[in-house]
């Protein structure tokens, strides 16, 4: 990754989840404010990582992949964070994987010079931002997938005209799921018109998501399908570079994609084999949740060898903390927060922690203590979040709550800055986010 001084990158002032700082204010600026979430020194509702939880899932990873002996390229969508992307890289990430040609661009800008584009590159106005980023470094390593023979002359007839070359990469999709080749006649389709565009695509690897299953037998299967045509495609020679790369793994099941790549068949040409850059693409390890990865999670530290010997586990690091803003009927709280702040597809956000601040009527607490398992968000508003409590909880108007959330992808896309905490909940800094 290029050197990029994030510390120099201007506050967006206008936005939610910060305390009173300068117009002019830069990034660097945020550490020096001394603002403490507890005294109430940011305006709340405000989405906050703990820095010891992200550097503790950063390490995690690391080594989960050094025992693999794999590469990592976590999905940038994720966060659209580049601080937390020098992290990532900064911890043994090879790349860094993205969805759109835009991302990419966000990504390129700031000094990730290495990406996988899970998706296939659609349209021309998508292709001229690629086409920009290899003109302006060609030694920018951008690869992106295709399924399909008129997707594949689409992007080899503009790269002949912009006189590039394009990488990409077969990806493979499950019958019924997502995209991808699902037959050998789709593959021998997409590999002939690969070969129409000698010069200006190159073959260099395969791509899949498993994720759109739930059947771990389903997916090894596929898994294996993957690996044999692979296999296959380089003893024939149809890559363009000696070290092919193949590449898969969402956030779910990524220790099944770990041990299905790095499996050794007796039946394979072995030296040829250990030429693949196996590469895993898990994007929400970095801040991990207490919903459906945590569920991963357990499976996988069940089931999964490496995990079990590791003897420790991700730790959820995005939280949002919101005020109780009113108490209409025994039974009911209402948060002051809403679907603006706080992610809900995957499950609602789980109340983690409950403290009073001290006011001029009454006594505040010292610190945070757990909140009740029985203090349940049950829906929520574009601002609101309905709460069910027991009609003797001890809650009041004022009251502040943090929420572990259960899908941080579509948490991150609400907020332009969060805020890094240490475990006093004094603010550290910040990263900014560019959806």
């Amino acid at each position: 990754m290029s050197e990029i001084d994030f510390s120099q990158q201007p506050v967006n002032t206008r936005t939610k989840g910060l305390g009173p700082v300068s117009a002019d204010a830069r990034m660097g600026d945020i550490r020096q404010q001394g603002w403490n979430i507890l005294r109430e020194d940011v305006s709340l509702p405000v989405a906050v990582l703990l820095e010891e939880r992200i550097e503790h899932n950063l390490a995690w990873m690391r080594e989960f992949i050094q025992r693999y002996r794999l590469k990592l390229a976590p999905h940038g969508k994720t966060t659209m964070s580049p601080e937390l992307y020098q992290m990532q890289l900064e911890f043994g990430a090879w790349g860094i994987t993205l969805a759109t040609a835009p991302q990419v661009n966000v990504a390129f800008q700031h000094g990730v010079r290495k990406v996988i584009m899970a998706n296939q590159l659609i349209g021309k106005g998508s292709m001229a931002i690629i086409a920009g980023l290899l003109r302006e470094d060609p030694d920018f390593e951008f690869s992106c997938i295709v399924d399909s023979a008129d997707n594949v002359d689409s992007l080899g007839h503009y790269f002949a005209s912009q006189q590039q070359t394009l990488r990409v990469m077969f990806e493979y999709g499950i019958q019924g799921g997502r995209t991808g080749i699902r037959t050998g006649e789709q593959e021998a389709e997409v590999l002939a018109a690969v070969k129409r565009w000698p010069q200006s695509l190159a073959l260099v690897g395969v791509e899949l998501y498993e994720g759109v299953s739930n059947d771990e037998a389903a997916i090894r299967a596929f898994l294996r399908h993957v690996v044999a045509r692979t296999e296959a495609l380089a003893q024939a020679g149809e890559f363009s570079e000696p070290q092919v790369m193949l590449t898969g793994a969402g956030s779910a099941w990524f220790d099944v994609v770990a041990e299905e790549l790095t499996r050794e068949d007796p039946h394979l040409d072995n030296e040829k084999r250990y030429q693949l850059d196996v590469i895993l693409r898990s994007g929400c390890y970095v801040t991990h949740d207490v919903g459906a990865y945590q569920a991963a999670l357990e499976r996988m530290q069940t089931s999964n060898p490496v995990a079990r010997e590791m003897n420790s586990s991700l730790q959820p690091a995005l939280q949002v903390w919101a005020a109780v803003q009113s108490l209409p009927e025994p039974g009911r709280a209402i948060i002051a927060f809403g679907k603006r702040d706080a992610g809900y597809d995957a499950g609602y956000p789980k109340a983690a922690g409950h403290f009073r601040p001290r006011s001029a009527t009454q006594a505040g607490y010292t610190t945070v203590v757990p909140a009740p398992d029985d203090w349940k968000v049950y829906a929520m508003m574009d601002q609101h979040a309905f709460m069910s409590v027991p009609e003797n909880a001890d809650l009041k108007v004022g009251d502040m709550l943090v929420f572990d959330i259960c899908h941080p992808c579509l948490t991150f896309d609400k907020w332009r800055q969060l805020l890094l905490v240490n475990e006093q909940w004094d603010v550290t800094g910040a990263v900014t986010t560019w959806f």
